[in-house]
């Protein structure tokens, strides 16, 4: 809850996080000796890897955490079959949005009013990364 509370101005609620434990839900933990150093929650419906929740730990943002598990998820959900992966990030998130990018994942549509945000709500850019050739 802590990583949460400092990687969101909205974040998720403990409830929210304990309903992803679930059989077609995916969490992984990214341990940095011992300490938790980020995770990531991804929900598989049907063919498809929804990536709901991907945070790391202020201490260890831009050392390649998020993209050691953004990589290892993508690597799980194309082991698991899922014919793509899909997530919305805030259109305000460019380094998010450019290391989706650079991992391959294309825009594919917005979502007009999906985020809360200060004074009213903020569009979402929706992702998605082909795990299919």
């Amino acid at each position: 809850m802590e990583i949460e509370h400092l990687g969101y101005s909205y974040p998720w609620t403990k409830a929210v996080f304990i309903d992803c434990f679930r059989e077609n839900y995916r969490l992984w933990a990214l341990d940095h000796v011992k300490t938790l150093a980020g995770y990531a929650v991804v929900a598989y419906m049907f063919d498809e890897a929804h990536l709901l929740n991907i945070c790391v730990a202020p201490p260890h943002q831009r050392s390649g955490a998020g993209r050691q598990l953004l990589r290892h998820l993508i690597a799980a959900a194309a082991h698991d079959a899922m014919h793509q992966v899909i997530l919305e990030v805030r259109e305000s998130n460019h380094r998010a949005i450019a290391l989706y990018g650079d991992e391959g994942f294309q825009v594919i549509g917005e979502r007009p009013g999906y985020y809360p945000n200060v004074g009213g709500r903020e569009n979402a850019c929706v992702m998605a990364l082909s795990l299919t050739s």
